[in-house]
């Protein structure tokens, strides 16, 4: 007989999957995930809670309960600060705290076993840690089409102005006294006016960075969560 708490995880894994899975979605077809799926997934890992207390109590976890609210201000200033940039992004790992404040417990899963840190900062640091790789992945990709210069390389890759216009990118570059110079992320968002400028120096392509939605290495953490644990701390015992 499968035991309650195992129940209970499993369905923080599909709630959390199936949601995530539908605003990494959204976010790629239109940059917006709708807030009802957060209050749907909060809800849910409220309900979930009362549940795991009325039925096998949290044991000797009780003492991550208080990891919620400390994440949900964490994420809530590093929003502040625009060291998150998507307000969906924010409100999915504030949901994410209530949904996952402990490390799941399903059969053999995960592989590394339970890490120190709170649950819903794993996933979180997981994510981050995922989203580094997509510099690999664009370096590979230039290497490919023999398009190599950096730091362009590994942050985006050339397109025409034309269809930049009609994709979710940044130019990575900037008209300077007619020069054109390396720029991350552009002062004004509405990078337009920088099309035009290219356009009128007769510049038929740039490099770009693509607006890649942090929802989707969010998904991914979360689903590493649950199936290997957490990526910092296992790096972190391979060390000491």
């Amino acid at each position: 007989m499968i035991e309650t708490g195992v129940i209970l995880d499993i369905i923080r894994l599909f709630a959390g999957f199936v949601i995530l899975f539908y605003a990494s979605y959204t976010d790629i077809k239109t940059r917006r995930a709708s807030n009802i799926l957060w209050l749907i997934l909060g809800s849910i890992g409220g309900t979930l809670l009362l549940v795991q207390y009325i039925t096998i109590g949290f044991r000797d976890k009780t003492m991550y309960l208080i990891f919620i609210p400390i994440m949900i201000c964490l994420v809530y200033l590093l929003f502040q600060l625009r060291l998150i940039f998507g307000g969906a992004d924010a409100k999915a790992l504030m949901a994410l705290a209530i949904l996952v404040p402990f490390h799941p417990t399903i059969n053999q899963l995960p592989l590394w076993g339970e890490s120190l840190m709170p649950a819903s900062w794993a996933i979180f640091s997981n994510s981050i840690i995922l989203f580094l790789f997509i510099p690999i992945g664009m370096l590979f990709y230039n290497i490919a089409k023999r398009n190599i210069k950096f730091p362009y390389s590994i942050l985006g890759y050339k397109l025409s102005v034309d269809k930049a216009r009609e994709k979710f990118v940044w130019p990575l570059e900037k008209l300077v006294d007619g020069k054109q110079k390396f720029v991350y992320i552009p002062k004004n968002f509405d990078v337009e006016e920088e099309f035009d400028e290219f356009e009128k120096h007769n510049i038929k392509k740039i490099w770009v960075t693509p607006k890649i939605p942090f929802m989707i290495p969010l998904l991914l953490g979360f689903i590493f969560l649950f199936i290997f644990g957490d990526i910092l701390y296992f790096i972190m015992n391979l060390f000491f």
